[in-house]
C-alpha cells in the first residue's frame, strides 16, 4: 500500500513472535528494530495478536481494529445477529469477543482448548450455552483453521443453529482449506489484510471484508496531523 507521505508505512498485518518459554527469542523485537533502522517513522498495523508489541517500536504505532467492520458486516449480513452469540475459540480472545458481545447487546461464550503441541489441540470444553442460537466465532487470525474447525463442531454438538467465523488475518496455509470447505460453517468471513482472491475461488465458504478504506483514513490523518482514534470504533465511508 503506498501513500502520499513515505514515511508513513501502513502495515496490514504484523505476525507475532512472542513466547513465555525462558530464554527463547523475541522475533518481534529484532522486526521492530529493522523497520526501524530501514527508515520508518509510523507504524501502522491491524489487530495485533498481542497489543504489547507496539512497546517494541521506538516509533509511534497506530494499531487499528477490525472491530468496527466485523460489527457492520454482522448487521447487514447475519439476519438472525439479534439471536446471536459471540464465541472465543480460546481464553486468549476473551476480551476481543465480550467488547463485540456488549456492542451488539448479545451474550458470549469461550471454549477452552488445551494442546499437545502446536497446530493440534489435544480437548476443547465450551464455556456457555450456544442451544438454538447463531453462534459467532471470532478470532484475530487462522493458520491451518484446525481450531476454529474443532470449535464449529463442538457448537454444532451444544446445539447452535448456525456457525460463523470472523477472522482477522486469513492466513490459510496447509490443509486450511480442505478443513473449511468440510466444515458445518455458514460462512468464514475475513478481511483482506491478506489478499484472498485465491483462497475465496478454492472455497465459496470464505468471505471478504474489506479494510483498505480504514488504512487509507489512517494515512491521510497521520499525514495531515488529524486524530486516528476515531477509526477505532468507526468505519469510514
Amino acid at each position: 500500500m503506498f501513500c502520499s507521505n513515505p514515511s508513513v508505512i501502513p502495515i496490514p498485518q504484523f505476525t507475532e513472535f512472542w513466547t513465555t518459554e525462558s530464554r527463547a527469542p523475541i522475533s518481534a523485537k529484532l522486526v521492530a528494530n529493522m523497520l526501524s533502522v530501514a527508515g520508518a517513522d509510523h507504524i501502522i498495523t491491524m489487530d495485533l495478536h498481542a497489543s504489547q508489541i507496539q512497546g517494541f517500536f521506538d516509533i509511534p504505532v497506530d494499531n487499528l481494529y477490525a472491530e468496527p467492520a466485523v460489527l457492520k458486516w454482522i448487521k447487514e449480513n447475519i439476519p438472525e445477529w439479534k439471536n446471536s452469540i459471540i464465541v472465543s475459540p480460546d481464553a486468549g480472545g476473551a476480551k476481543r469477543v465480550t467488547s463485540i458481545a456488549d456492542r451488539l447487546n448479545v451474550e458470549f461464550a469461550l471454549i477452552h482448548k488445551e494442546r499437545k503441541k502446536a497446530n493440534e489441540v489435544a480437548s476443547m470444553v465450551l464455556v456457555g450455552d450456544v442451544k438454538d442460537r447463531v453462534a459467532i466465532l471470532v478470532d484475530d487470525m487462522a493458520d491451518t483453521c484446525g481450531t476454529i474447525c474443532h470449535a464449529a463442531e463442538k457448537l454444532m454438538e451444544a446445539g447452535a443453529t448456525k456457525v460463523y467465523a470472523i477472522l482477522t488475518h486469513g492466513i490459510f496455509s496447509g490443509p486450511a482449506i480442505n478443513r473449511i470447505n468440510n466444515a458445518c460453517f455458514e460462512a468464514v468471513v475475513v478481511t483482506n489484510t491478506i489478499p484472498q482472491d485465491g483462497h475465496m475461488k478454492d472455497c465459496t465458504k470464505i468471505r471478504n471484508i474489506d479494510v483498505s478504506m480504514m488504512f487509507a483514513e489512517a494515512v491521510r490523518r497521520t499525514h495531515n496531523g488529524e486524530s486516528v482514534s476515531y477509526l477505532f470504533s468507526n468505519v469510514p465511508y
